[in-house]
């Protein structure tokens, strides 16, 4: 990375997203709200393709398929210059919020689902090498934000295990916890059993948070049964003793680049609090970004 790819741009805040605000094929730099810092993001999906289409997605021209081939070296040098960047050079001062300047993790998040990558489990051990050798603080985390639907592959779950020896977190996604609500919200056909038992795959590999989004359509919020659907499927996991650290619980921050973009709207903070303190009842803790 050169210094002016590094540091162009003007300073970053939590609605400015671009994936290309480093001037860098695989990686790029976002103050994070649900964060709290600097996320160092890695987009394994340059081709804009995922295996779902969920109607709040930001990727504009976002089509169906999978990651393509990822160039490991292109990946370890950026990934390595731009680290070296934010530990030991200006980009925090030039370009970050004094608020916010601070790494809180490396995140593999993107145009795409991330786990559709051939090399998924050849990645992580990328960032752990990188990470041990620019002696990247503990704190830093490693976090894989996942629609969760490929998590039954055995390559994925040893790149969770990997994770997992880095301060690895997992955000697994559940916006909502129907079939047909899923299909309309995320655009897949994904099955209630198939949900869950990736999701205890991701539990047994690595410590795993669930990450929904929650918000109106049509001017309506998420119906009584959504909650109730969330809660139950929820519930039952915790009743049964599976080790799920929590919920990420998030609205909309930007505009959506889908054909449902006009049709969307943020819920009232105090809708947001009224779900948050149904799941805590559940014994869970939950971070709200509004």
């Amino acid at each position: 990375m050169t210094n002016s790819s590094a540091k162009s741009g003007g300073v970053l805040n939590v609605v400015n997203h671009d994936r290309n605000s480093a001037a860098l094929h695989y990686v790029y730099p976002v103050i994070s709200r649900r964060a709290g810092g600097v996320s160092v993001g890695i987009n394994l999906n340059p081709n804009n393709a995922c295996n779902w289409r969920c109607v709040y997605c930001q990727v504009p021209e976002l089509t169906r398929g999978t990651a393509p081939p990822v160039d490991l070296q292109l990946l370890d040098t950026e990934l390595r210059s731009f680290l070296t960047e934010l530990l030991h050079g200006d980009f925090m001062q030039k370009r970050v919020p004094v608020e916010a300047r601070r790494i809180n993790d490396i995140a593999l998040s993107g145009n795409g689902e991330p786990t559709s990558a051939i090399a998924f489990a050849e990645v992580i051990s990328l960032i752990s090498r990188v990470r041990r050798e620019l002696a990247v603080p503990d704190e830093v985390k490693t976090v894989l934000i996942t629609n969760g639907s490929l998590l039954h592959r055995v390559d994925v779950q040893a790149g969770l295990r990997e994770m997992a020896q880095i301060h690895g977190e997992v955000w697994f996604k559940l916006d909502r916890a129907s079939v047909a609500a899923r299909l309309q919200v995320n655009d897949t056909h994904l099955r209630q059993d198939q949900v869950r038992m990736n999701l205890i795959a991701a539990m047994s590999c690595c410590p795993t948070w669930l990450q929904t989004c929650w918000f109106a359509m049509d001017g309506a919020p998420p119906s009584l049964q959504d909650e109730e659907d969330y809660l139950a499927f929820v519930g039952e996991l915790v009743r049964a003793g599976y080790p799920l650290q929590g919920v990420l619980l998030y609205g909309l921050a930007r505009p959506s680049m889908q054909a449902e973009s006009e049709r969307l709207s943020a819920l009232p903070t105090e809708l947001m609090q009224a779900f948050a303190d149904r799941i805590t009842q559940l014994g869970l803790p939950v971070k709200i970004s509004v």
